[in-house]
């Protein structure tokens, strides 16, 4: 199985930092929405695809600009939402980071799936919790992801979350490793 993780295209809340990180719910900048526009001609998605997409309107919009036209499968999963890396305290967290209610997600995208999981992974997410904890997460993610048959997924996320998932992984990562805006890294497992 190939995961294909992906950053989000530019939002709102990178615009004039460090204050706009506290902004709340940011959605992408029209840079963005190019930025999606163009993985939509650059990585064709057919009907057989599968989207896991981070609880976040940024994450959201990424993935539903670029697979405009294409009825394939998108996830909404937290175990892919926010993550700080390296960890920091929970009074580090940006405004920016906080998830999205799983009722909002269903009145303003029905057209989206939800994760099967625990309430508490909906209200809580992956941002500021302990490693070992993130760590048994992104195992039970991983083992969701094998259990779905599929050839390859894409997984629209942020730059922290996926360098933690690829330190799981087994490689090793800094904050030099981070993804710049629809950037992308192919993991094989």
């Amino acid at each position: 199985m190939e995961l294909y993780f992906f950053r989000h295209a530019q939002g709102q809340h990178v615009l004039r930092p460090p204050q706009s990180l506290q902004m709340l719910d940011p959605s992408l900048t029209e840079i963005g929405e190019a930025q999606a526009d163009w993985l939509q001609k650059t990585f064709p998605v057919s009907t057989d695809d599968l989207f896991i997409i981070s609880p976040l309107r940024r994450t959201i919009q990424t993935a539903l600009i670029w697979t405009n036209d294409v009825h394939c499968q998108k996830i909404v999963h937290p175990f892919i939402g926010p993550r700080m890396f390296p960890l920091l305290s929970a009074e580090s967290a940006y405004g920016c980071d906080q998830i999205l209610k799983i009722e909002t997600i269903k009145k303003e995208f029905p057209q989206l799936e939800m994760a099967n999981i625990e309430e508490i992974h909906w209200q809580t997410g992956i941002n500021t919790i302990p490693q070992d904890t993130f760590v048994d997460l992104a195992k039970q993610f991983i083992t969701w992801c094998k259990s779905l048959n599929k050839d390859r997924i894409f997984i629209v996320s942020h730059d922290g979350t996926i360098t933690a998932y690829r330190q799981y992984l087994g490689e090793a990562v800094t904050r030099d490793h981070f993804l710049g805006d629809i950037g992308w890294h192919r993991v094989t497992t």
